[in-house]
């Protein structure tokens, strides 16, 4: 499984926009094929800042099939007017989980 982790900053003024916005794109999510999870966590020290935490059954499902589908291009007509700068991404893998 992969967990996909996107670092988003938000215009000043914009996050309760923005967190209306993914609540809206997660139904694309859901019905997205191999997605597992979703999930928005919002930094304490920078409330400007977001980590969107998506898990796939593959790297694939991400960057082939959800990124080349109209559900993305509409996820991003939702929420993309509100970053402040690209979001920066990465996939990542489990090695370890102790609890």
């Amino acid at each position: 499984m992969i967990l996909e982790i996107a670092q988003i900053d938000v215009k000043p003024g914009t996050e309760a926009d923005f967190e209306a916005g993914i609540a809206k794109a997660a139904a694309y999510f859901a019905d997205a094929k191999g997605c597992r999870s979703f999930a928005l966590r919002r930094s304490a020290e920078k409330p400007q800042r977001y980590r969107l935490l998506i898990e796939w059954d593959t790297l694939e499902d991400h960057t082939v099939a959800f990124v080349n589908s109209q559900p993305w291009k509409d996820y991003r007509a939702l929420v993309s007017p509100y970053f402040e700068a690209p979001p920066s991404v990465e996939h990542t893998e489990l090695t370890l989980k102790a609890f």
